[in-house]
């Protein structure tokens, strides 16, 4: 096997552990693996501060409006995630995710990314630039990919 195929095979088994990983949080939190998705986009979106409507959610992890609606009603009684409509507009819905699940979510991930950092901290400033310039690469032709092959 060639070195540039070691390497997509690489990032295939990297992103077959983070599915992996994925899996146990939900297992941890006691919840299915859709709503651990959608737990986990939230709070990604508030750490961008850029909070999703559920709209957006239902796009970020495939379901319909309809399923989504569902996923939200389960999560708001298990007090995973509030609704917020916090906007001049007071149709405009936010997901919010509690306080807990923060708690949960940085008992479960911070071990992981305290080891990710380590690794990180024996590259080159170099090696870094040249791994995150690769990665924007990857993720943007896997983007445009997926776009092209299911433009909805």
């Amino acid at each position: 096997m060639e070195q540039a195929e070691r390497i997509v095979a690489g990032l295939s088994a990297y992103g077959a552990a983070q599915s992996e990983l994925g899996r146990v949080f939900a297992r941890r939190m006691g919840m299915h693996l859709t709503d651990s998705a959608a737990v986990v986009e939230i709070l990604r979106a508030e750490e961008r501060g850029a909070p999703l409507t559920p709209a957006r959610l239902g796009e970020r992890i495939g379901l319909t409006s309809g399923a989504t609606s569902i996923l939200l009603n389960r999560l708001e009684s298990a007090g995973h995630i509030t609704r917020e409509r916090g906007h001049a507009d007071r149709r405009l819905v936010t997901l919010r995710s509690a306080p807990a699940v923060h708690t949960d979510a940085n008992a479960f991930f911070s071990p992981l990314a305290e080891q990710l950092n380590a690794i990180l901290q024996n590259c080159t400033a170099e090696q870094l630039d040249l791994l995150e310039d690769v990665l924007e690469q990857f993720r943007d032709a896997t983007e445009t990919y997926v776009r092209e092959e299911d433009p909805q």
